[in-house]
């Protein structure tokens, strides 16, 4: 009796050695996972609670533009840029509204075309497109240029791509903040058809990840590499653009080599800014 208790017992010995580094690497999984998205996610939140501002001062600013965009009366250039700006309110602690702007070599204005979630309440469709000033804050928030490309045949090409896109998108009647579809998963959508902008749009961009069709892969928004969702609540990107992404219930964290820079959901890019101007021949 006492062999086999010794048996059992020394048995029971050899195993909690592995038994503690089991519950060392869930340990560590759980901190990695505490540091990479609910740090940065509770970290934004508190910040845009103390940094809160009524809606009156966002109306009372949402005119301003911030100079991004050349005048249209002093180019013939046909020009494509891809904007983002935080969201309108409590939003804005975690994710961004995106949109294109395009002016046609022949013309003399832009055209911002973008998707709307509200406009449903009116009986509009969600893509709205307007005349009008690119640059212009988002519910008083500036926004950053993405991406812009201008060139003239051949721009002018892409530029009539978007709008039959745009009024033969899919979502039209249908608009989720999370997971999506939404503004950033329209975005994406037209990016996707247009590999020549390459744009990386920020891990803030709260459905981006949703693939029309609720498809399980395809291509991220750079139209360069390969892209696993699983309804925008989960996804992966590899990408030489977008570089890593892991996608986790919307919030996106990664890292990108192209340029340089961490990704961190609520947060954005912490690193080098991933803006470019583009001159198609």
């Amino acid at each position: 009796m006492w062999s086999i208790g010794g048996t059992l017992t020394q048995q029971m010995l050899e195993r909690t050695p592995g038994a503690k580094k089991k519950r060392f690497r869930l340990l560590h999984l759980l901190l990695g996972f505490l540091t990479l998205y609910i740090a940065p996610v509770s970290y934004q939140l508190a910040a845009h609670h103390f940094d809160w501002e009524p809606a009156i001062a966002w109306a009372s600013s949402n005119s301003r533009g911030e100079q991004l965009a050349e005048d249209p009366t002093t180019t013939n250039d046909a020009i494509i840029q891809v904007y983002a700006a935080r969201a309108a309110r409590w939003r804005g602690a975690l994710g961004v509204h995106s949109w294109i702007a395009v002016k046609r070599s022949n013309e003399d204005f832009y055209t911002r075309i973008e998707v709307i979630g509200y406009a449903l309440r009116w009986g509009n469709q969600t893509v709205q497109l307007r005349r009008g000033q690119p640059d212009r804050n988002w519910y008083g928030n500036p926004p950053e240029l993405l991406r812009e490309l201008r060139g003239a045949a051949k721009v002018d090409q892409l530029i009539d791509q978007i709008f039959s896109m745009a009024a033969n998108y899919q979502y039209l009647d249908e608009y989720n903040v999370w997971p999506g579809p939404n503004s950033n998963t329209f975005i994406a959508h037209l990016a996707r058809q247009i590999p020549e902008l390459s744009v990386d749009l920020p891990p803030t961009a709260l459905g981006k990840d949703f693939l029309p069709g609720k498809k399980f892969f395809g291509k991220p928004a750079s139209g360069k590499g390969i892209q696993l969702s699983v309804n925008g609540l989960f996804s992966l990107v590899i990408s030489q653009e977008e570089g890593f992404e892991l996608n986790l219930f919307g919030a996106t964290a990664g890292l990108d080599l192209s340029p340089p820079a961490i990704k961190l959901p609520a947060i954005g890019r912490v690193g080098m800014q991933d803006s470019k101007r583009i001159t198609l021949q």
